[in-house]
């Protein structure tokens, strides 16, 4: 989406109430998430000719062979972290960028890593002007960013087949990791670590996500 097409508009803010309420009605619990969603446009993430389905709760293709994530799933992950202001987060898996942009409304520094190259130089272009500072980064997100770790806070987008023990070593103690794992459909986890040695694991239910690429980084 150009510069001029940013515009928000009194039937979008609208559209976006309606959202909130849906996902409210859904389960979402966290106020501080649902305030998220209600602040961020997320037409601002689609190409002009797709902006009427911005609103609905369904994932939607942004090219690549990936998705823009349904907002229920956007609003369950963001809740599972726990996010608080100023907390540091890695996100495996840019895509949009909407995702890191709901963390960034919740106050926390963003990192994010995407693989596809398109991907990453559309929204690296994109996502500064959205005013948020979210820093993104290139590569293999499986190998997390160690040079800026450690995180209080991972979250992996994309359908992992295992928790990659490189992005286990990069979160705090106390820190939070969420991950859908699993081939056909997932199992979303989120991950505590307790000490150097030990992390304690939960499950919250199946959703599905499209998968995290292994191997290097691709260019298209």
């Amino acid at each position: 989406m150009s510069a001029n097409q940013l515009i928000d508009t009194y039937r979008h803010q609208g559209l976006r109430r309606k959202l909130t309420e849906q996902l409210r009605n859904k389960g979402i619990k966290d106020e501080t998430v649902l305030k998220a969603i209600n602040h961020v446009p997320r037409h601002y993430f689609f190409d002009s000719s797709f902006l009427e389905f911005a609103y609905e709760d369904k994932a939607f293709p942004i090219g690549s062979g990936q998705t823009i994530s349904q907002p229920y799933t956007v609003a369950f992950q963001s809740e599972l972290l726990q996010v608080k202001a100023g907390m540091r987060i890695l996100e495996i898996g840019t895509g949009s960028g909407y995702q890191a942009c709901i963390l960034a409304e919740l106050g926390a520094k963003v990192y994010t890593i995407e693989r596809q190259k398109l991907l990453y130089e559309k929204t690296k272009l994109t996502l500064p002007r959205m005013n948020f500072r979210i820093r993104t980064f290139y590569g293999d997100g499986y190998k997390g960013l160690p040079a800026h770790a450690p995180f209080d806070r991972i979250i992996i987008t994309a359908a992992a087949p295992l928790i990659p023990d490189a992005l286990l070593a990069q979160l705090k103690i106390g820190g939070i990791m969420v991950i859908p794992v699993g081939d056909d459909s997932q199992v979303m986890y989120r991950l505590t670590r307790i000490s150097d040695t030990e992390v304690t694991s939960e499950q919250h239910g199946n959703f599905r996500f499209v998968p995290m690429l292994a191997d290097r980084a691709k260019d298209v």
